[in-house]
């Protein structure tokens, strides 16, 4: 995996303009069934792929964290919210609370994460593609291909079960 990690960034940018193009195709005109056949991807590229071997994601990104799961996280680490903000977050260019340092401080030696229960929900969702209404992150999952593997497995799928 960690070979194929450190490949994967050349091969999303060798792709780059393929998928581009395949996705500005998609979101002109997505195919009826696109969110059924991307949960359907998406099983089974996920039966391939073991986060935990990888944890990508949480080694070169951060998520954005919401209200909600400020507090959530906070009352799990018995911390009050701002104590929790002041400790792990920063406000960034986007005015969004993100992680003060990449890889995630959650993240421990064996890849799990020390918070998983209670996770933002960016962490559950990623890398989003059985999101509903897929074709309105089509720049998201073209960025996510460099960092995950899961979703670059997916738009290789993708390719070749929706031919456009």
């Amino acid at each position: 995996m960690e070979n194929y990690l450190k490949q994967l960034p050349k091969l999303a940018k060798d792709k780059h303009n393929e998928n581009k193009k395949y996705f500005d195709k998609l979101k002109k005109k997505p195919p009826k069934n696109l969110d059924y056949q991307m949960q359907e991807i998406h099983n089974v590229v996920f039966k391939k792929i073991d986060c935990l071997s990888c944890a990508n994601c949480c080694k070169t990104t951060g998520p954005l964290f919401t209200a909600a799961d400020i507090e959530r996280i906070s009352k799990f680490l018995k911390l009050k919210p701002q104590q929790f903000i002041d400790t792990y977050l920063k406000i960034d260019e986007d005015k969004d609370y993100v992680l003060q340092q990449v890889p995630c401080t959650f993240l421990d030696h064996e890849n799990y994460c020390m918070i998983y229960d209670v996770r933002p929900k960016a962490c559950r969702e990623y890398p989003h593609l059985d999101r509903k209404k897929f074709n309105q992150i089509t720049a998201l999952t073209l960025k996510n291909t460099e960092i995950c593997p899961a979703a670059f497995q997916a738009v290789e799928e993708m390719k070749k079960k929706m031919p456009l």
